[in-house]
């Protein structure tokens, strides 16, 4: 599952108010700015055409959301309404982040009511990130739960990812998913490796996260930064 997700922005303070608006007072204040499992950080390459959604209680809160986001002067990227090629019973409200990523409040039949929700990515190889993330998925605990020609998504208990076809790639995503222990960060590590991932920081603690916090970096197909970690205390 989701541990957190991470994403570059160009510039932190406007970011930061930015997602303050959409999310409320951060969990963290710092070099990194976190609300529960999503963060962002200062940094270049930048994050760029990510789609990111957070769950939303009910219709009236994303109409709410959005409405809050616009008349604070971030521009519109859908409004709020049905939509159906979804589900019969999504619900979402669209703006544009400071970077030109889309964010997302929704609401549909199995969403929960905070934090992350989904991701879609865009990919120039749908096959290619469908191979990577099933070798990874033991250890990772995914579940394929689409798989077409254009489109892959994952679930992960506490949200999912998808993968869909696209000429303008999504760039420079960091995506952590929680491990039990030790052996299976360094489990994802060893197939990540063999699955054609590249090398980004192999298995060890990062105390300058916190104490116990043992994580390996590899990065994907398409470039992502991709995390197994575990808390060990």
């Amino acid at each position: 599952m989701f541990d957190h997700v991470t994403i570059r922005v160009s510039d932190l303070h406007a970011s930061r108010d930015f997602y303050a608006v959409a999310l409320g007072d951060p969990t963290h204040d710092g070099d990194f700015v976190e609300w529960g499992d999503f963060s962002i950080s200062a940094g270049v390459p930048v994050t760029r055409q990510l789609h990111v959604a957070f769950g939303a209680p009910d219709r009236a809160a994303v109409n709410a959301w959005w409405q809050k986001l616009v008349d604070a002067g971030y521009r519109s990227d859908g409004e709020p309404g049905l939509r159906p090629q979804y589900h019969e019973t999504y619900y979402g409200g669209f703006v544009l982040d400071p970077d030109g990523n889309s964010v997302e409040a929704v609401h549909h039949h199995i969403s929960a009511p905070a934090g992350l929700d989904h991701l879609w990515l865009r990919t120039q190889d749908v096959a290619a990130a469908r191979a990577f993330y099933e070798a990874v998925a033991s250890p990772a605990n995914l579940r394929l739960v689409f798989d077409a020609a254009d489109r892959v998504r994952f679930g992960t208990g506490n949200g999912s990812f998808t993968f869909v076809a696209g000429e303008q790639q999504t760039e420079n995503v960091h995506l952590a998913f929680l491990a039990a222990d030790n052996a299976t960060v360094d489990e994802f590590y060893r197939l990540a490796l063999a699955a054609g991932g590249r090398d980004n920081g192999d298995p060890g603690e990062r105390p300058q996260y916190h104490a116990g916090y043992y994580g390996a970096y590899v990065l994907d197909p398409d470039g992502h930064n991709v995390e197994s970690v575990a808390h060990n205390r």
